[in-house]
């Protein structure tokens, strides 16, 4: 639930894996999300553009038992983080997890082109 840390973290992430070239894009971002995931994959399955709802949400991090809650992660490039928790709810990608009930975390984050910041903003769900 530390936003500014997640968001830190990301930051590091991206600029210490990712080529300047390819650093302002959004696939880049995404692998950036991914490696910070890469850790988690002994306790979660980790899904890319899973359709859900009426669209696709970016990452899915689901449970391999029911000692974590499900993740549902929305990228934003240039918008803002609180805008990726509404499409989230809006496009009902919590519908993508149908097995399971209680917590469920959103996470919405944005990079900035301009001032090359990235944000975060996380909500508990309870379904």
């Amino acid at each position: 639930m530390d936003e500014d840390t997640v968001a830190q973290k990301v930051q590091e992430i991206h600029s210490e894996y990712t080529a300047p070239i390819f650093y302002n894009d959004e696939q880049a971002l995404r692998m950036v999300l991914m490696i910070a995931c890469i850790g988690r994959t002994d306790d979660y399955r980790i899904y890319q553009e899973l359709p859900a709802g009426t669209g696709y949400a970016d990452i899915v991090l689901q449970p391999k038992n029911n000692t974590y809650p499900p993740v549902i992660i929305e990228l934003k490039w240039n918008k803002n983080a609180g805008g990726a928790i509404s499409q989230i709810k809006e496009q009902n990608y919590i519908q993508g997890i149908d097995s399971h009930t209680g917590e469920i975390m959103l996470v919405g984050i944005n990079y900035d082109k301009t001032t090359k910041l990235h944000t975060c903003k996380i909500e508990k769900f309870i379904k």
